[in-house]
């Protein structure tokens, strides 16, 4: 197996702190594979048992014990890939990948979510925002690999062969029709500022129920797709329409506003919102905006996964 020697990789005899400088690589690495923080932690627990099972002889023979974690790490993932799709045909209504928290208002800057170790954070970037982790669990296993490891971690296409089980030139163009799926997909994304902007306006909208406003701000043909994964109630199909989603979410405030707090979170890098109920987090909303109207909206709505939400 080729590994790269990485700035930093004891070569002679990596100690536990050597190889466990690797654990925040590794889970940003297997977040954007899976777009699960649960799956992308038991990924990377997976991957040190395997390298403590060596003896210490064969993990001195390897080169770069950092290049080993990640390279064994993409493969576990890729096999989660092919079994999460067999899962989710018996999932309850749509499943959305799990929202990431971040540790401050975007208004305030106030620490939000407390209680996270600095090396689980995932590193915030444009690959981590909802809209593109969307976009990449449409893909086949192999596309999303090949994809993530060359264009967002600049693996090169050898490597990438190597861990996919494909020739480098089929690996080239999985990676390149990754990449069309991802630019058909994608708005442009305007600036933050102006994204907190729109969000504000929503949230303000929303509690005071002004169904003209709410659908000012939304794109005519907007979706708004929810994820309660049968354990939390929600609607189990996509809301389609800016008039159809005000008038749902008016009738969501109504029905819940008066137990319902609604916090200003950063969600994946970008503005969001937090709903609270009775101290907990219920909701998480995640956004995609194109020019000044919301073309997409993500509500996770699932304990499971709201879980690294309720520290602090």
């Amino acid at each position: 197996m080729t590994t790269r020697s990485e700035p930093g990789d004891d070569q002679t005899d990596p100690g536990l702190s050597a190889i466990m400088s690797e654990r925040r690589q590794l889970i940003n690495l297997a977040y954007r594979l899976l777009g699960s923080l649960a799956d992308a932690e038991d990924v990377v627990q997976e991957t040190y048992a395997r390298w403590y099972a060596m003896s210490a002889a064969e993990q001195q023979a390897i080169d770069s014990p950092g290049a080993w974690l990640r390279t064994v790490a993409s493969r576990v993932c890729l096999n989660l890939l092919g079994s999460a799709r067999a899962r989710r045909e018996t999932y309850v209504g749509d499943w959305i990948p799990e929202p990431l928290p971040e540790p401050t208002e975007w208004i305030t800057g106030r620490h939000g979510v407390g209680g996270i170790d600095p090396a689980d954070r995932v590193t915030l970037d444009e690959s981590v925002t909802m809209a593109f982790l969307v976009v990449l669990d449409s893909m086949t296993p192999a596309e999303r690999v090949a994809f993530v490891l060359h264009d967002v971690f600049r693996y090169p296409f050898g490597e990438v062969a190597e861990i996919v089980g494909r020739t480098p030139t089929a690996c080239r163009q999985l990676a390149s029709s990754a990449r069309r799926r991802i630019r058909t997909a994608q708005a442009p994304a305007g600036p933050s500022a102006e994204q907190a902007g729109i969000v504000r306006d929503f949230k303000v909208a929303w509690e005071t129920k002004d169904i003209d406003t709410l659908i000012s701000l939304l794109d005519p043909d907007a979706t708004a797709t929810a994820d309660g994964g049968g354990l939390a109630v929600t609607h189990l199909h996509p809301i389609v329409g800016g008039a159809q989603i005000a008038h749902a979410y008016a009738e969501i405030a109504r029905v819940s506003g008066h137990r319902t707090t609604f916090l200003e979170r950063t969600v994946n890098g970008l503005p969001g919102l937090v709903a609270q109920q009775d101290g907990s987090i219920a909701t998480v909303f995640a956004f995609e905006i194109a020019g000044d109207r919301i073309r997409h909206i993500w509500a996770v709505r699932n304990p499971e996964k709201l879980r690294p939400w309720q520290i602090g």
